[in-house]
């Protein structure tokens, strides 16, 4: 899904409008051996922000797949870019380390957050690898892949997500 977006348009920081991209990162989801909950909840979720969705696609956990879709969805105009799943310690959870290795810069707080708030619901929260970053122009927010996980740490972080975008696209601000 993909639809034309000036990117050089301002973002207003307490606007609702606010272009997304959607990756879900699973080996077995993007091999079709079960379908991908992840991504229609998050996508749900997003809409229900009143934000737009451009882009979606489920890719491996590979870093080179994850880094090449992160890259084609900012091109394509996505001012957020919300990955779900490969944030756990498995050996082939590879999502923090394949944003990292092309941010610009990362927000601590974010990741601390989503963990402080899942702590309240379960204690496996702290396993999780939560991140969000500046990557390009966008802000990108690395979710678990349990889709009722990735809901509740987007929503944690909700508020704070258009003054992130508009600040990782350039747009002058209150601060």
């Amino acid at each position: 899904m993909s639809s034309k977006h000036d990117s050089s348009t301002p973002i207003s920081e307490g606007s609702n409008h606010i272009t997304v991209g959607i990756i879900t990162i699973s080996d077995r989801a993007s091999a079709g051996d079960y379908d991908d909950l992840g991504g229609p909840a998050v996508k749900k979720a997003a809409q229900k922000a009143g934000w737009q969705v451009l882009a979606e696609a489920i890719v491996p956990d590979d870093a080179a797949r994850i880094q090449e879709t992160i890259r084609s969805f900012g091109k394509q105009g996505c001012g957020l870019i919300l990955t779900t799943g490969g944030t756990g310690i498995g050996p082939r959870d590879v999502t923090p380390e394949a944003i990292r290795a092309m941010m610009r810069v990362e927000l601590p707080g974010f990741g601390e957050v989503m963990r402080a708030e899942s702590m309240k619901i379960t204690p496996n929260a702290i396993l999780s690898r939560n991140l969000a970053a500046v990557v390009d122009h966008a802000l990108v927010i690395a979710l678990p892949g349990k889709p009722s996980g990735a809901v509740e740490c987007l929503s944690f972080v909700q508020s704070a997500i258009p003054h992130g975008v508009a600040v990782a696209q350039g747009t002058p601000t209150s601060c």
